[in-house]
């Protein structure tokens, strides 16, 4: 399925992309959505989004992202620790992350 399809119920957008340029330059980066339009969930749907383009990340369907201002926060369970650790990497390069919280997340 895709994690853009579990998380939003969306298809990739053509031109959505990790890296927006937002079309209103007061947006803050964390509100920039897939295309650059405002939106509230736009951060994480840009990190969901990274997760779905990398090869080396299987949707992990029962974890979630959301996020808080620039702080992308994943919620729930990952299959393993080098799975958590890969999804920290691609989620903190994401344009307008500035924190990944893994607070709620459990291993196993």
């Amino acid at each position: 399925m895709g994690w853009l399809k579990r998380i939003f119920g969306m298809e990739k957008p053509a031109g959505g992309t990790t890296a927006p340029v937002a079309k209103d330059k007061s947006t803050p980066a964390a509100k920039v959505g897939l295309n650059g339009e405002f939106d509230e969930s736009g951060l994480a749907k840009r990190v969901v989004l990274a997760f779905d383009e990398d090869p080396n990340l299987a949707d992990e369907d029962k974890l979630w992202v959301a996020q808080t201002g620039g702080i992308v926060v994943l919620k729930g369970t990952v299959s393993d620790q080098a799975t958590l650790t890969k999804m920290v990497s691609v989620a903190s390069k994401v344009s307008g992350a500035t924190d990944v919280n893994t607070d709620q997340v459990t291993v196993g």
